[in-house]
């Protein structure tokens, strides 16, 4: 703990430095572009060792802003240090010339260790808001804050993931000889059927081990660019089947339970790919008994899940668990301007679509920047609701001061 509290007072002055940049998005086709014509590691060093610290900064001051007893729970405080470690040794490189051979190498290795350390941020963190609603339990306003602290923590971290992963792979020894098209984690050709049904592959397998059993998937594509032939993509496939695997985990634990004991057998989860002039489509439509309308937003709640928590045990993969599944899967559709939403039909099933934009060169990322926009959501106030509330009982309107006169 004094190692942390050393290193936060002798970097808070260069991460209040870096905080007043905003972030530099880029778009999948000048990632692309890069990675696939005049990929220079030294140019991509020159970038990367200001923006990557310019995105960490953004998110440590913002980080600063949330109620003291969340900051003060174990997992946000471990969450915390890891940033500050990686902040600190990104500085390293602040003044070495990329000229020295040692600099990239060293810069290289350096990414890798960030990355691997960054691995468990997510679960880490949601076991900090689980710390913190066990004990102080719940209250709107916090929630509000979090959630909107959250979907930006998260959408940050991964950009810089995206960054790390474009760079290590473009210049590193880790690519995928599997993947020789591939231009870092971008497939400039991705067959989304393809990368739909390797996702639902997954969740099938995950499916049976906890049921025993698991709806079959049937697949529709429509293409209006090029009817007749495959749906491809410029996208980055391993986010797209993050998506994908959420939601088929979602249908097939609803379908599955709602049937288990019905002599039909399971009806199949089915999927719709299209792709307009705007955008590329993909509905995920099941007949899992859909979920009531106060409930939508809740499923986007990361205080809020219908599943008891996991542990956070190496290697378990949980079929539910924190609740973060669906908020981070709509933050991965929203980081290239695409979106995720739920359409559900309590009773019958529900409808999920994802939205991604069909050109790369409009797909630029969605980048939180810490300002005073930002500062203010905090530390206003909760206004008092100016729509009338149900209450829990019928109201008597005979007992009522404004009775009309007769």
């Amino acid at each position: 703990m004094r190692i942390f509290t050393c290193l936060l007072k002798n970097a808070n002055p260069k991460i209040e430095y870096y905080s007043r940049f905003s972030p530099s998005p880029l778009s999948i086709k000048q990632f692309l572009d890069f990675g696939r014509d005049n990929a220079c590691e030294k140019t991509s060093y020159m970038f990367l060792r200001k923006e990557l610290p310019v995105r960490l900064a953004n998110t440590m001051r913002e980080v600063n802003l949330l109620p003291d007893k969340l900051l003060s729970q174990p997992s946000v405080r471990l969450v915390q240090k890891w940033y500050m470690q990686s902040f600190v040794e990104l500085l390293d490189f602040e003044n070495r010339k990329p000229e020295d051979r040692h600099t990239l190498n060293d810069f290289l290795e350096i990414l890798i260790d960030i990355r691997n350390r960054h691995n468990d941020v997510v679960p880490t963190m949601a076991q900090g808001v689980i710390e913190y609603k066990e004990k102080f339990g719940f209250d709107p306003f916090i929630s509000s804050n979090i959630q909107y602290f959250l979907d930006r923590f998260y959408t940050n971290r991964i950009s810089f993931r995206m960054l790390i992963n474009q760079h290590t792979l473009l210049f590193g020894n880790d690519t995928n000889p599997a993947l020789p098209k591939h231009i870092g984690s971008i497939d400039p050709n991705c067959n989304v059927a393809e990368v739909v049904s390797d996702a639902y592959d997954t969740a099938k397998m995950l499916c049976e081990k906890y049921y025993l059993a698991a709806p079959e998937l049937k697949i529709e594509e429509f293409n209006t660019k090029a009817p007749k032939k495959p749906i491809q993509v410029v996208y980055v496939p391993s986010h797209l089947f993050h998506m994908l695997f959420e939601l088929f985990k979602n249908s097939m634990r609803a379908t599955v339970e709602l049937y288990e004991n019905s002599k039909e057998g399971l009806p199949p989860v089915k999927a719709r790919v299209t792709l307009g002039k705007e955008d590329l489509s993909i509905k995920i439509s099941d007949k899992g008994g859909g979920v009531p309308l106060r409930k939508i937003d809740r499923l986007f709640n990361y205080m809020y899940s219908t599943a008891p928590t996991p542990s956070l045990e190496p290697g378990a993969v949980p079929l539910a668990g924190f609740g973060y599944g669906l908020p981070i899967s709509r933050l991965y559709a929203r980081y290239f301007q695409g979106d995720l939403k739920l359409y559900s039909m309590e009773g019958v099933g529900t409808d999920a679509v994802i939205y991604l934009k069909a050109l790369s060169s409009e797909s630029f990322e969605r980048l939180p920047v810490f300002n005073k926009s930002a500062w203010r959501h905090y530390k206003t106030s909760p206004e008092a609701d100016d729509w009338s509330n149900p209450s829990k009982e019928p109201r008597d309107a005979s007992k009522s001061i404004y009775k009309a006169n007769r």
